[in-house]
């Protein structure tokens, strides 16, 4: 009995993801046919001709994946006590140019210096979402306000940060501006050697090495939220702080060290592409991953696996917006579909609730009712 029950609450944690991603494919289409391009909708689904080109698709959806599943992770941390930290975006930005800038100049051999970039980073983006943090706490600001706001805050800064003191000096007049580029010891080897390892072509693409930290920070996360009592403490004080309060949780508190925990966890959002691609934080460094990340983890319901399935996801859409680009169509179509997604979770996350729901109430009228008819025999 209580394994069915198991699988009947899997069955709808998984429900409401698989419809929703039916749906916005089935509504990309319906968008593809009414631009006159339908016929690119396998432009989604074909990694290439070749096993090297299929290997290459692979790796390039794997390093869009790895920052959105930090940024969901980071986002969900929040949302899983009931904080919207909208922040993400700002607090990666403010952590990957500080991190940059500081690593470039830093004389340590690499791999000192690459763990005190990622410990720069953490503290950065923990130091970024303190603010929030401590206006909830103290002064009642919503954090949602607090935090779009210091997004601007953030971008701003970060240029000119770029633009002044963070500026290579040695960088020629006109064209993109980095920050210095960091020592070749501190770059983070690429996984394309266990690709070849298992018998696959070398793809052309570095393959991050991020990847290992990303999945040892996921696991990291889960275990936390899941089997110590901070995760309780957090978990309870989400579902009712009066309730919390009332078993000695205190959730100012707890509010200050959830949004930390999530600050700091989005200060490793740009990462991959530092150690791994770019070496150098620059005007034509990635944007909108924080945004995503939310996204994304609406998509995975907050929890590991399904971020992990979101990010890979979203990644996989990225990827396949250089073969529309092939196909005549352009890329704000990926865009449209990433927002049509979320949409359709967000409907299908509601369905589902109101069905458990309803469901649950039946149960515990049909029970009401058993007891009646025995105490009345």
């Amino acid at each position: 009995m209580k394994s069915a029950l198991s699988l009947r609450r899997v069955g709808l944690a998984l429900l409401a993801p698989a419809v929703a991603v039916v749906i916005s494919f089935t509504l990309s289409a319906i968008v593809l046919a009414a631009i006159g391009k339908s016929h690119a909708l396998v432009a989604f689904f074909d990694l290439g001709d070749t096993p090297r080109q299929q290997v290459n698709s692979v790796v390039t959806a794997l390093n869009r994946a790895i920052p959105l599943f930090l940024a969901g992770i980071a986002v969900s941390v929040g949302f899983r006590m009931g904080l919207f930290n909208i922040g993400v975006e700002g607090q990666y930005r403010m952590a990957t140019v500080l991190a940059a800038a500081l690593g470039a100049v830093t004389p340590l051999p690499g791999p000192l210096n690459i763990l005190l970039i990622i410990v720069v980073a953490m503290l950065t983006g923990a130091a970024w979402a303190a603010v929030p943090a401590v206006l909830k706490v103290t002064r009642g600001v919503s954090e949602v306000i607090s935090t779009i706001m210091l997004n601007f805050v953030a971008v701003g800064l970060a240029a000119y940060l770029l633009q002044g003191p963070f500026k290579d000096p040695d960088l020629p007049p006109g064209g993109n501006v980095y920050t210095r580029t960091l020592p070749e010891d501190s770059w983070l080897p690429d996984l394309n050697g266990l690709l070849v390892a298992f018998g696959l072509p070398e793809p052309r693409i570095r393959l991050y090495g991020f990847l290992v930290i990303a999945v040892i920070v996921g696991a990291a996360v889960a275990f936390l939220l899941s089997r110590t009592r901070f995760g309780f403490d957090l978990r309870a004080t989400g579902l009712s702080p009066t309730a919390a309060l009332t078993a000695g949780v205190d959730a100012r508190a707890m509010t200050v060290r959830v949004m930390l925990l999530s600050g700091a966890l989005a200060g490793l959002i740009g990462l991959p592409e530092l150690l791994g691609k770019t070496h150098a934080y620059g005007t034509s460094f990635t944007a909108g991953l924080g945004f995503t990340g939310i996204a994304v983890a609406l998509l995975g319901r907050n929890t590991v696996t399904g971020i992990a399935l979101g990010a890979l996801l979203f990644g996989f859409l990225d990827r396949a917006s250089i073969p529309l680009q092939f196909q005549g169509v352009p890329p704000s179509v990926v865009t449209i579909m990433q927002g049509l997604i979320v949409l359709s979770v967000v409907i299908a996350n509601e369905v589902v609730r109101r069905l458990a729901l309803a469901r649950a109430e039946r149960v515990t009228a049909e029970g009401k009712t058993t007891v009646t008819a025995e105490v009345a025999a």
